[in-house]
């Protein structure tokens, strides 16, 4: 992986923030479904997360795919560890399995 400037804030991003949500949008006005459904299961676990509008810098919107080597965005991130796109947050929080990664991770959720 090249060492660019995308690449460095992508690490820098995931490493100051507990949950990172590299998307098409913002967890506001999210601008694709697929970022939108994770946004409601973050908002669903009550986890505020730092969100990453890709559309903003092609620069970045390649960098995450390289950095992770996943083709797709959204991308989730906790505690620095990749989770997937929309279809494996969404099987995980379904089976319960997110809830407990976030709470064996010591992310603090909202409504705790």
């Amino acid at each position: 992986m090249s060492d660019t400037p995308a690449i460095t804030q992508i690490e820098e991003t995931i490493k100051n923030n507990d949950v990172v949500l590299f998307m098409k949008g913002s967890k506001k006005i999210p601008q694709c479904g697929f970022s939108a459904t994770v946004v409601q299961i973050m908002e669903r676990c009550g986890i505020d997360f730092k969100d990453v509008n890709v559309l903003a810098d092609p620069a970045l919107r390649d960098g995450i795919k390289q950095f992770s080597n996943w083709p797709t965005i959204p991308q989730l991130y906790i505690k620095g560890e990749f989770i997937g796109g929309c279809d494996i947050t969404r099987e995980m929080y379904e089976s319960g399995e997110l809830q407990a990664l976030l709470k064996d991770k010591g992310v603090s959720s909202k409504a705790a």
